[in-house]
């Protein structure tokens, strides 16, 4: 039987909705402005998706947008676990900035300009809905990771802080099926303390104390995309422009797919038909999606940008680096998994499709990373950023409307604390360079050559590799006098 959670927290509920409003928006709406969505998936690898030539794995919803829009070769999540690249998707700018260094650590904090609040300023009504992963929802009240400590006061950051309108979102994972419902204590990732088939222990908020009661069972993907549906009509009914953050779950653990979807996938083992049904249930929603564009006419004027948050796990849904159990992630052969800044933990599949911009189907070796998600938006929109915070990311509105675009010309920085080791990586057009801080051990990779990292050439790149390492620590340190700065 499903515990329910609400009656425990009547007083915090009251308590929350104390809490401050979201900031008011102004009425100047930009002309024919593109409608945005940004949609992520959790933990899916490089090569989990169709269009990648994947032996099984069924991604119809993926696979057209890839045949209608920008594939990217070499898309990079900001770091290789969840938290910290969620952050750089809103901001711009790296997460060691401004103090999330990991998943479950730090929040989002005030000062950061986020992306919906400068389009919510804008005319454009925004919503978020799925993982938010940024900061606790309710400093009160325990759930998941964290909550329900005096430490967790200080970091309340839910999405209606940060710019949104509407949410639906929780502040950690939940299963795949049933997100609301404890699975079998055999499946990675699933509530200990919690017997099975009783409340998994994380809820979806909707605003201050107000928690979602209904309409919470099957594909949690689906579950999703019914709170996305109608945020989008009424959006189209108000003629208002819409942004929103589509944050699946899928594929992290607790991994659990339907009996429909896992039917697809009958003549593999059990562990194969829980993770590729919990994706092409995903990517049904997907496709959920695309249709009801279409069916409003509002197609052709939307971006619809799609990637992971870090490459795939391994077995227990956390940081390693050899598949196992439930999480069957592939990186098609890339070095590393989730948690590593080799290629396999933060090269991700990722497209986007708009097809009043993007009339024919490519791909790119552009390296792109999601903190360029914020600098595009803004200048496909023509907004100044009055923000004096540094940016990380850089605009590619360049790259889609010209297809002969294949180098950005700019470094990307990365920078994760794994298994107690800080490592940092500083990747241009062709070479990376990563830095093992505590051994103090340097690698020099050539990537147009050897994609998998398989051959240390640093011995053969003396001058180069010294040239990187100094952009590299002069940028780790700005980093760190940014964050500084911002917590003083």
């Amino acid at each position: 039987m499903l515990l329910n959670p609400f009656t425990s927290y009547s007083l915090i509920s009251i308590l929350a909705l104390l809490s401050l409003v979201p900031k008011t928006k102004e009425a100047a709406i930009i002309a024919d402005a593109p409608n945005i969505i940004l949609i992520m998936s959790d933990d899916q690898g490089w090569s989990d998706v169709g269009y990648r030539n994947h032996p099984e794995l069924k991604t119809p919803a993926l696979d057209s947008m890839a045949a209608n829009g920008l594939v990217f070769d070499r898309f990079y999540s900001a770091a290789p676990v969840c938290s910290p690249t969620r952050g750089s998707m809103l901001t711009g700018r790296h997460p060691f900035r401004y103090g999330i260094y990991f998943a479950n650590v730090g929040h989002l904090p005030e000062e950061e300009v986020t992306l919906p609040e400068v389009l919510q300023q804008r005319g454009y009504t925004t919503g978020h809905f799925g993982k938010w992963h940024l900061g606790t929802m309710n400093p009160w009240v325990i759930e998941s990771n964290r909550g329900g400590k005096a430490k967790n006061q200080t970091h309340y950051s839910p999405p209606w802080e940060n710019g949104y309108d509407e949410c639906f979102a929780t502040e950690s994972k939940v299963p795949t099926w049933n997100p609301m419902v404890n699975p079998p204590h055999e499946v990675a990732g699933s509530n200990k303390q919690q017997s099975p088939g009783d409340a998994f222990g994380t809820y979806y908020w909707t605003g201050p104390g107000q928690l979602a009661t209904e309409n919470l069972m099957e594909a949690n993907s689906q579950v999703i995309m019914d709170r996305v549906v109608p945020f989008i009509e009424n959006a189209v009914d108000e003629q208002a422009p819409f942004f929103a953050t589509i944050w699946f779950h899928t594929p992290h653990s607790p991994v659990v797919a339907g009996e429909q979807y896992r039917k697809q996938y009958a003549h593999l083992s059990e562990d194969q038909q829980h993770y590729y049904g919990s994706i092409t249930a995903m990517d049904e929603q997907v496709g959920r999606l695309r249709s009801l564009l279409k069916e409003l006419r509002v197609s052709d004027n939307t971006i619809i940008w799609f990637c992971s948050d870090n490459g795939p796990a391994a077995e227990g849904g956390g940081p390693g680096l050899q598949a196992g159990g439930r999480q069957r992630g592939s990186t098609g052969g890339l070095r590393g998994r989730k948690g590593t800044l080799y290629e396999g933990g933060i090269r991700v599949p990722s497209v986007i499709e708009w097809p009043s911009v993007i009339r024919q189907a490519r791909s790119t070796a552009y390296p792109a990373v999601t903190s360029d998600m914020h600098p595009t938006m803004l200048d496909i929109l023509n907004i100044t950023d009055l923000s004096t915070s540094i940016k990380d990311g850089k605009s590619i509105w360049p790259l889609l409307q010209n297809s002969s675009e294949s180098q950005r010309g700019e470094p990307i920085g990365f920078q994760s604390n794994f298994k107690g080791k800080m490592y940092q990586a500083w990747s241009d057009d062709q070479f990376k360079l990563i830095h093992t801080v505590e051994d103090n051990i340097w690698e020099l990779y050539n990537l147009t050559n050897d994609p998998k990292e398989q051959h240390n050439v640093i011995g053969d790149h003396a001058k180069l590799a010294e040239e990187m390492r100094a952009a590299l620590l002069e940028w780790v340190q700005s980093c760190e006098e940014d964050f500084l700065s911002e917590s003083n």
